[in-house]
């Protein structure tokens, strides 16, 4: 029952529709991410009252704890979290590649030592796919090999074989067909691995069709160049998922180069750090600036938070470090990130997406790419220290 039907396409921008068991997902579509079962600072409700009907949750995270025994005897994660909408799980790939120094990957599996206890555990293809199951997953994912995108070509080839070699095994084990298997293209910042990998996988029968290893720290100008060219090579009726791609800019760049999913940390992330987004672009709102600001963050934004709080009391709170300023932000910038994507679809159903891009991309100013590289690889390195502690 996970079915996708692509409704229009405006050049390389899709608009669509993805049957799930747990409803229907419209596309092009940001998953929020619940890494642990929990959209931080807010209930299922608010998501739902934000028009997200897809979530993102993460096998690795929710293996260690509760443990995946117990969230299916509690009646799996929809119950188990109190969502009724759709969920997609990660298998744990990027994780493990993002805490790797606690991990020894061979053909067999991953072997690693968990980043709460320190306690040994191993994760194969087929118990990753066991483990979505068991979760009640609407789409799952494969395991995969994520490697740095700065790995010399040989490091990268072989980790792309992995993958295949790892995805071959998630297809025979994936037993429950109401649950969507979607495979994972690698190959780095290679286009020609690339090309191999996807012309691999599409081979096979998988549900849908993710691109993974990117984001994580090479130019947008690569993201962008290896997202085109792979999704070019991707069936046009199955979904394409962007794993880990999320801000405002890149999701309007990415659509226009065929995307239909994505999910990513940032907006909650950095909602939680006081950078709230607007059409102009992200701002500081602890900047002192907004102090006496009387109207709202963004003026033109519908949310609760824009509804009801001016720009000076998010201030003090942030300032202040009252619970509450996570709260209102996170639900400004879900509701912004799901704005967008409600604009960009009807921009694809009525023809008009190009033009859309041309106006949104002119009046919205990006991190710079300095800083951007700069946070993601603090980012990174923070997760690294805190695997040895």
């Amino acid at each position: 029952m996970n079915d996708f039907r692509l409704i229009k396409t405006c050049s390389k921008a899709r608009a669509g529709e993805l049957t799930t068991p747990h409803g229907v997902v419209l596309t092009p579509v940001l998953c929020p991410v619940g890494t642990q079962g929990s959209v931080k600072t807010l209930v299922p409700q608010e998501i739902k009252e934000l028009g997200m009907r897809m979530i993102l949750a993460n096998t690795y995270h929710l293996y260690l704890r509760p443990g995946i025994p117990t969230i299916e005897k509690l009646g799996g994660l929809h119950k188990f979290m109190g969502w009724n909408g759709a969920i997609l799980t990660d298998s744990g790939g990027y994780q493990l590649f993002s805490l790797s120094r606690l991990c020894q990957v061979s053909d067999d599996g991953v072997i690693f030592r968990s980043h709460i206890d320190g306690s040994q555990h191993t994760i194969t293809p087929e118990l990753a796919i066991h483990y979505q199951e068991s979760l009640g997953a609407d789409i799952t994912m494969v395991l995969d090999e994520c490697i740095a995108h700065d790995e010399r070509r040989e490091r990268v080839w072989a980790a792309m074989v992995r993958t295949h070699q790892w995805a071959e095994r998630c297809l025979k084990s994936h037993k429950r067909q109401r649950q969507a298997l979607y495979a994972i293209v690698q190959g780095g910042i290679f286009p020609d691995l690339r090309k191999q990998s996807a012309e691999f996988l599409t081979s096979l029968k998988f549900d849908g069709y993710a691109i993974g290893g990117l984001s994580i720290g090479e130019p947008k100008s690569v993201t962008f160049d290896i997202t085109e060219q792979t999704a070019a090579l991707l069936p046009s009726d199955k979904p394409r998922y962007l794993m880990g791609v999320g801000s405002p800019e890149d999701v309007v760049e990415c659509v226009a180069r065929g995307i239909d999913i994505f999910d990513c940390a940032l907006p909650t992330r950095v909602a939680r750090n006081g950078a709230l987004y607007t059409r102009k672009g992200r701002v500081d709102i602890e900047n002192a600036v907004f102090s006496q600001q009387e109207t709202p963050i963004d003026t033109d934004c519908c949310c609760y938070t824009c509804q009801n709080f001016s720009a000076a009391y998010l201030h003090h709170l942030f300032r202040s470090k009252e619970l509450l300023a996570y709260r209102l932000a996170t639900i400004h910038n879900l509701a912004f990130m799901s704005s967008l994507v409600k604009s960009i679809r009807s921009a694809i159903l009525n023809g008009t997406f190009d033009k859309f891009r041309q106006e949104f991309l002119s009046a919205y100013q990006p991190t710079d790419e300095q800083t951007r590289i700069s946070q993601k690889q603090k980012w990174l390195e923070t997760r690294q220290k805190e695997s040895q502690d």
